[in-house]
């Protein structure tokens, strides 16, 4: 350590590389957000029922495919706010509360208006996922796997979203649309009560907050039983510029001025191909007169493509970020790549933004960037009558824009680290 008054944990951390708490870490945050992932998709394979059994026509499910989405665009900004002022432990804990309840009462919905409803309020719980998850694991890895960590553990959420389409094939024929809604709702709860003595805490957060010292002191001793605190020590994250709090207002300071609208933009246009996809697949494979079974096996096999892309990128993606993104982006075409980008990207924030301000501003490019994932299902309500090849072709759009946007991104973040040196290490 640099000196007998002062821990820093950056160093820390990179000297002792990946070990049993990174490892409990990723298979907690991996646990999360499959569930996570589960409750976005449940509603997509839940809709071909709702047709039939409900009696109503494609266009009018827009408004319920984009409840949940609605409500993360408050809601991944409350939890990032959350995370950041009192724990990224305690805000996910809070998340899976809050959507597993709601999930579970949306199976006893007996209408599109309540079945809206429940999921905007579970939207809300939803979308402080994310955020948090990715901030807990860069904080607490050695700084050349800080986005790889981040990204293996946001990479499974399209793999819950798989998950739903399996038990969509496998169980709804016999139990119907609302087991989908019961298992996705029982799930997070007992994952939450779980949590509350499993999931540790982020590092680096506790790095901030003198509350936390005893933690922190308990946890580098478990990390490093070799390892000694200096009396009365002081902790620092030396590679990062901390800001005194996590007002949003931080988030344009430091060259950030149009990087981060930017960064907003491009959740924007991923997420409303991404949702357009995820939405509408299991719908759209029914109007082709393909049985529900396979309707639902093949939005199942869409998300499996996504935490595939994910998995095999986040390497490339560690090395090259943005750029990365953005060429990978162009190839639109590929399913796996579309969702596996999406992980990618939720990893953006933690690159960009210093630990007190993290999660917040992971939120905002989520919450923000959900305005896309709300356009992109009103998008299938409003052209659900075309032929489903033109449909495909228009939901490309988004994703060659974007790619436009993230090569623009990483010009301008180039030039932000060329001119304030300092900033380079904490990415």
């Amino acid at each position: 350590m640099a000196g007998e008054a002062e821990v820093q944990v950056s160093h820390f951390l990179d000297e002792h590389g990946v070990g049993a708490f990174q490892i409990k870490l990723i298979l907690w945050s991996i646990l999360i957000a499959l569930i996570d992932g589960y409750d976005i998709g449940a509603i997509a394979f839940a809709a071909p029922s709702l047709i039939k059994e409900w009696h109503v026509a494609p266009k009018e499910l827009g408004l319920v495919l984009s409840a949940s989405n609605i409500g993360v665009l408050f809601g991944s900004q409350i939890f990032g706010w959350i995370g950041d002022n009192y724990g990224r432990k305690t805000a996910l804990i809070a998340t899976n509360l809050l959507f597993g309840v709601f999930t579970f009462a949306a199976a006893y919905a007996i209408d599109l208006t309540q079945l809206t409803w429940l999921r905007f309020i579970a939207g809300l719980g939803i979308g402080g996922v994310i955020p948090n998850v990715v901030a807990i694991n860069a904080e607490s890895a050695p700084r050349n796997l800080r986005a790889t960590l981040a990204i293996i553990a946001v990479g499974t959420v399209p793999m819950g979203g798989a998950l739903a389409g399996f038990a969509s094939a496998a169980l709804v024929p016999t139990y119907g649309w609302q087991i989908l809604f019961q298992i996705g709702g029982i799930v997070p709860v007992v994952i939450a009560l779980a949590a509350i003595i499993g999931l540790p805490e982020s590092i680096k957060y506790m790095t901030l907050h003198e509350s936390q010292r005893s933690k922190m002191v308990a946890l580098l001793a478990a990390i490093r039983p070799d390892y000694q605190v200096p009396p009365n020590a002081r902790f620092v994250i030396e590679d990062e510029k901390q800001f005194p709090s996590s007002n949003p207002t931080y988030l344009f300071h430091d060259g950030l001025a149009v990087i981060t609208p930017l960064t907003w933009l491009m959740f924007a246009l991923n997420l409303m191909g991404y949702f357009f996809l995820i939405s509408w697949t299991p719908t759209l494979m029914g109007a082709a007169h393909v049985s529900p079974g396979t309707a639902a096996l093949a939005g199942a096999a869409l998300q499996v493509g996504g935490t595939v892309g994910a998995l095999t990128l986040c390497w490339w993606l560690q090395r090259h970020r943005f750029l990365a993104i953005a060429l990978l982006v162009a190839t639109f075409f590929a399913g796996a790549l579309v969702l596996g980008i999406q992980s990618g990207i939720n990893v953006v924030g933690a690159m960009i933004y210093p630990t007190s301000l993290r999660a917040n501003g992971s939120g905002w490019q989520l919450g923000i960037g959900r305005l896309g994932a709300i356009i992109g299902p009103f998008m299938g309500a409003l052209f659900v009558g075309l032929p489903v090849q033109q449909l495909y072709i228009w939901s490309a759009l988004p994703f060659a824009a974007g790619a436009v946007v993230t090569f623009l991104i990483h010009v301008l973040n180039q030039r932000r680290l060329s001119q304030h040196p300092e900033l380079q290490k904490g990415q």
